[in-house]
């Protein structure tokens, strides 16, 4: 799809500033200023998914990434962004069914293998939980250790026999 033009790109830009202020209302404010029918454009799509997540409206999270795996099948974003939405409503298995076929489809994203963990986890399922943790310290340690610090999804893999495999490291 063509990179959006002047000035919807603009309002685009506008809007991510707003998200990286902290503001999902202005940069939803700043969405209502794009063309009608480049509203449905991935990178809108994106940033919309973004502001609902931001305000937490998860059930319209899933219909954005809905449209963004159908428009761009072949980018990571719109799955990761999918199942994350489903998690949020504790529909973790969903989200684990749906993001799983995703792992063949993009083996070079760190996040994937990181949120299976994540999913697992949540659905006591530990041991194949430390396998895709496994998966995600090999691809990208530095990174998946600062997001694990803090994850709560994961508390359940820290409190196993485990867990420790990694606190050394």
């Amino acid at each position: 799809m063509e990179p959006l033009q002047h000035p919807d790109n603009l309002h685009l830009r506008a809007a991510l500033g707003w998200l990286e202020l902290g503001n999902h209302l202005e940069a939803n404010e700043e969405l209502e200023h794009i063309t009608d029918e480049l509203r449905v454009h991935p990178d809108v799509l994106e940033v919309c998914w973004q502001i609902n997540s931001a305000a937490k409206k998860w059930e319209a999270c899933i219909a954005i990434a809905e449209a963004i795996v159908k428009l761009t099948s072949d980018q990571s974003a719109g799955w990761i962004h999918r199942s994350f939405s489903l998690h949020e409503l504790k529909r973790t298995e969903e989200a684990y069914d749906l993001l799983l076929p995703a792992r063949e489809k993009f083996p070079d994203q760190w996040v994937i293998p990181y949120n299976l963990a994540c999913y697992t986890a949540q659905l006591g399922k530990i041991e194949e939980c430390a396998q895709w943790f496994d998966i995600a310290m090999t691809m990208d340690e530095m990174t998946v250790k600062e997001a694990a610090m803090d994850d709560p999804d994961l508390e359940p893999l820290w409190k196993s026999r485990w867990g420790a495999r990694w606190k050394h490291k």
